[in-house]
């Protein structure tokens, strides 16, 4: 189907393209940026004036809660969201059950996600056989069956020999290690060490979890020469380690989620378990400093952490309920307030969410590499029509996704998705 977007303000974050034109849509892939071909006849126009036309959203963290955690959220909900939200891509950790260990598992996952038409779905392969941390798993059968990389989900390693095999097999056939760095033996309290945990009497988890896992994984992948993604950095610290990591040249990249940037220990309140979360939401220096350094290219990526927790295990007690919260329709809203916020370039905002992530994952993308989270004529056709000046204010219940729980509610959040495009194809149209 030939699709014609007239009138918008097209925005490729990757190549600095940025100005008032067309976009041209045929059999599935980008065949105008900014100019429509010579006899192109769409079957469709979309008038997107007044509205951002950019890359579909890259999501490097988003838990879809199948299979095992159905009573949680769907496939078919959660992936529903993701298009609301603009997100034509993600990543889902193998934390399920079961585990994604096995190949026939990923591809199974897969294909459910494909026969549904709407965002692309790139699963993660645990590490380990059934995430125990002890026998590594067959990254080349899962690798063929799909996975774009391998961890452990936020289930830590104990053993560092363990670790350092699995960097030492990864780097032989050029994967990538995706790590969640928390160190095991202090990663096991619910709220970030400090004045507000000690004074609501609650086990505290220190920023030397973090660091502590960090100097282990730095070290090892000195020997090793392998590449690691690191998941969701929350602290000051461990953002000042990732800096140092990238000056020497190891072969390392990370994200943080939209909670760390947009709130702190304090969006606790008197113990809102909307707010139990991991990484525990730290203090207001560390929020600053990832601020920063997701401006200036320290942190590749902004993710939405989106992992929907069900009533029954979010409404208890804070140390008792169960972390998580909904993310995917947010993530756009909550890059646009940061830019506006913390007046970060419109293009620098929209790169962390589209073109960056798409280089973290970079050939495991395999034909889509060159194309995906790109507006580029050639390219696969998933983009995002948003209209950046409308406001939104995030009502839980009328989210698309099972997980109605997120620290966000009643927030006024900037940009409304218009249409979400996949393949070509509208997979996503606002009334």
């Amino acid at each position: 189907m030939k699709i014609l977007i007239q009138n918008g303000r097209v925005i490729d974050p990757a190549s600095g393209f940025d100005q008032k034109g067309d976009v041209a849509l045929a059999a599935g892939r980008i065949v105008g940026v900014g100019r429509v071909p010579s006899g192109f006849a769409p079957a469709r126009v979309i008038d997107a004036t007044g509205c951002l036309v950019i890359p579909g959203l890259v999501d490097l963290a988003a838990r879809l809660r199948e299979p095992g955690y159905e009573h949680e959220g769907m496939l078919e909900s959660e992936i529903a969201a993701a298009v609301a939200g603009g997100v034509t891509s993600l990543v889902c950790p193998p934390d399920t059950d079961p585990v994604l260990d096995e190949p026939g598992l990923v591809e199974m996952l897969k294909f459910r996600a494909e026969k549904l038409h709407q965002s692309r779905l790139f699963p993660l392969g645990a590490l380990t056989r059934g995430l125990a941390g002890e026998v590594l798993t067959e990254m080349a059968a899962l690798t063929d069956s799909g996975c774009v990389g391998f961890g452990q989900a936020d289930v830590g390693l104990a053993s560092n020999q363990v670790l350092q095999r699995a960097l030492q097999y990864a780097a032989t056939f050029g994967y990538a290690v995706w790590l969640r760095p928390q160190d095991a033996s202090l990663g096991k309290g619910v709220a970030a060490s400090g004045a507000l945990a000690t004074r609501l009497g609650l086990a505290g988890i220190p920023v030397a979890a973090e660091t502590i896992a960090l100097h282990s994984i730095f070290e090892l992948m000195r020997g090793t020469e392998a590449r690691v993604h690191l998941c969701r950095i929350s602290s000051a610290a461990g953002i000042a380690l990732v800096r140092r990591a990238k000056a020497e040249g190891l072969a390392v990249s990370c994200d943080i989620s939209i909670n760390s940037l947009h709130l702190t220990e304090n969006d606790i309140g008197f113990f809102d378990s909307r707010a139990r979360l991991s990484p525990p939401l730290r203090q207001q220096r560390d929020r600053d400093a990832l601020a920063e350094a997701l401006r200036d290219g320290t942190v590749d990526a902004l993710v939405s952490d989106h992992n929907p927790v069900d009533e029954d295990a979010k409404t208890l007690p804070f140390a008792e309920a169960e972390s998580g919260a909904t993310g995917l329709e947010l993530l756009l809203s909550l890059a646009l307030k940061w830019s506006q916020d913390g007046k970060v370039p419109l293009a620098r905002a929209l790169a962390v969410v589209t073109s960056e992530p798409a280089r973290v994952l970079g050939s495991a993308l395999g034909t889509l590499a060159a194309s995906v989270g790109q507006l580029v004529e050639g390219g696969v056709g998933d983009l995002c029509i948003v209209d950046e000046t409308a406001r939104w204010t995030v009502a839980p219940a009328t989210l698309r996704s099972q997980g109605k729980y997120t620290p966000f509610g009643g927030y006024e959040l900037p940009g409304t998705v218009r249409w979400t495009l996949v393949g070509g194809q509208v997979a996503f149209e606002r009334d």
